[in-house]
């Protein structure tokens, strides 16, 4: 199985699909955010140096979250969702060093701007943000609980219209070069995030396969 490396704006439907992904392919989900919070619970001498920068108010560097990786993939025997990662060229370029004769396929969710602050502005989510819900197109059955654990459903603030556009304008002006690195490279693929969730996980599939 090829590792897939999701890419899209936040609100096209990125981790809504790779749950869907690791329900019915033997991939496993990648995501940096909880490896670090992993890394630093295990007190690993990366975790701790992981929760110095993060105590510090600093950004884990592009060099620490390669070696997060590198660390905890076993790409030998398993394969891959990367959902949020790379974020950017350099981040791109450090992810095919680190998958090197594995297989890959970039697989972009491609999105109206003014679809995806739709989206974003309906979006809730458990305290977690491990089950994600859209007001529109994936309501919960109970309005403002989650079906899964009963607890209430929340907008974060960087889901707030004014805020997802800015977010907009900063995704364009780093996506572009990573989505013409994986183009260059025969590895990207596009997908229509303008369809309901089984329609867009129907054409992933066949993207990917």
């Amino acid at each position: 199985m090829k590792n897939v490396i999701l890419l899209g704006a936040p609100g096209s439907g990125k981790g809504t699909q790779s749950a869907k992904l690791v329900g019915s392919k033997s991939l496993n989900h990648v995501s940096t955010g909880n490896l670090l919070r992993d890394e630093i619970a295990k007190e690993s001498v990366l975790g701790l140096k992981v929760k110095q920068v993060m105590e510090s108010g600093q950004l884990v560097s592009d060099e620490l979250v390669a070696e997060l990786l590198k660390a905890n993939l076993k790409l030998d025997s398993e394969a891959y969702i990367f959902d949020g990662y790379p974020r950017n060229l350099e981040q791109a370029k450090t992810l095919s060093t680190i998958l090197g004769n594995h297989s890959c396929v970039a697989v972009y969710f491609k999105l109206d701007t003014e679809k995806l602050v739709e989206r974003l502005a309906n979006r809730r989510v458990t305290k977690d943000g491990k089950n994600i819900y859209n007001l529109i197109t994936n309501p919960p059955k109970n309005s403002g609980v989650c079906d899964i654990s009963g607890e209430p459903l929340l907008q974060r603030d960087d889901d707030k219209e004014e805020v997802v556009r800015k977010r907009m304008e900063v995704f364009e002006s780093t996506i572009n070069p990573v989505l013409s690195y994986y183009k260059d490279s025969g590895k990207l693929v596009e997908v229509n995030a303008n369809q309901s969730l089984d329609g867009v996980f129907g054409e992933l599939i066949s993207k990917i396969e």
